[in-house]
């Protein structure tokens, strides 16, 4: 099942290195019996460090790792030798991860674009070796810095996909067929509620070969944001969306009602939803004669424009791209 493979939320206790000790050393040749203090500074610790894969859509990979640790500096050596740097650790993310402190809830960092590496926790500093303690009144110390701990934590990732367009929807309503239809997506599809136990992603081609990223969240029922159904879980995912489809069948009854219980449960959840372009698709219109959908028409919201598709058949799918393309970008005016 999608369930099992997409997870969208980890934590685990992780550690950077410790830096490695200076060290206590006198230079000691053949000629030179009595030379000065030459210890090496130590090694920094290993950092933990965050990057961004695009590759990525599941936190899976991290779900069994529950202690990361990097590795420690090594200690600094005579002749002034520093000691070799504390492995980093990279964590590959998907674009969209949000790392937090697990006991406080702070953000810590976020990964937004491709390739973008971002320091989680840094290594400790490696302490100085007794030459750095040499002085007019102490010729020969016989101390040196230990190396400093490196930060630890409990850290909670967090997922929230990275779409321009979010399917918001009642489960079975046609959205996982849609985003099929436009996309190369092949998510599970069936007559039933709750095929989609995990967003799909598809990136759907425009004109002129651009593209824009579409989102199959699942279904919302009402009370999702109270926890029914599959509850708030995914509900996130839709905030980082920059425009909303309402995706409702054409058979569905009052479809006015449900638009505004999905208005509802956005709003419970967090009212900034509210504030993205929106638009209404009325699916599955190929059930529906040309008489049924003037009347479904008359009996739509006022306060969203609206269009009939088919993703079966592929009516209204060139013009529900225009649209959308339209609501990503805006005409600028002066």
């Amino acid at each position: 099942m999608a369930s099992t493979n997409f997870i969208d939320e980890v934590k685990f206790y992780a550690r950077a290195g410790q830096g490695g000790a200076g060290a206590v050393h006198f230079r000691r040749e053949k000629f030179v019996p009595k030379g000065g203090p030459d210890g090496g500074d130590g090694g920094r610790g290993g950092h933990i460090i965050l990057k961004g894969n695009p590759q990525l859509s599941t936190l899976l990979h991290l779900k069994h790792k529950k202690h990361i640790v990097a590795g420690d500096g090594m200690p600094g050596e005579g002749g002034c030798r520093t000691g070799a740097t504390g492995s980093d650790v990279v964590l590959e993310v998907p674009l969209g991860t949000i790392a937090k402190d697990a006991d406080t809830d702070q953000v810590l960092v976020e990964i937004t674009q491709a390739e973008e590496q971002v320091l989680l926790l840094s290594g400790g500093r490696g302490g100085r070796g007794n030459v750095h303690f040499k002085s007019a009144t102490q010729q020969a110390p016989h101390y040196a810095q230990p190396g400093e701990s490196g930060a630890e934590s409990w850290i909670k990732l967090t997922l929230k996909l990275l779409a321009d367009v979010g399917l918001v929807g009642l489960p079975n309503a046609g959205k996982s067929t849609l985003l099929a239809a436009l996309s190369a997506a092949k998510p599970k599809i069936a007559d039933y509620p709750f095929t989609t136990l995990a967003p799909n992603l598809g990136v759907v081609p425009y004109r002129e070969g651009q593209s824009f990223v579409l989102a199959d969240i699942p279904g919302i029922v009402k009370e999702a944001a109270a926890g029914k159904g599959l509850g708030i879980r995914f509900l996130r995912h839709i905030e980082r969306n920059a425009v909303l489809l309402f995706v409702i069948a054409a058979d569905t009854p009052a479809i006015s009602q449900v638009y505004a219980m999905l208005i509802q449960e956005l709003q419970a959840y967090s009212p900034e939803l509210l504030d993205k372009p929106r638009l209404l698709v009325i699916s599955k219109s190929d059930l529906v004669d040309a008489k049924s959908q003037a009347k479904i028409t008359q009996a739509l919201p006022q306060d969203i424009a609206h269009t009939f598709i088919s993703a079966v058949t592929g009516q209204g799918l060139a013009l529900l791209k225009d649209k959308i393309w339209q609501l990503l970008h805006p005409p600028l005016y002066s």
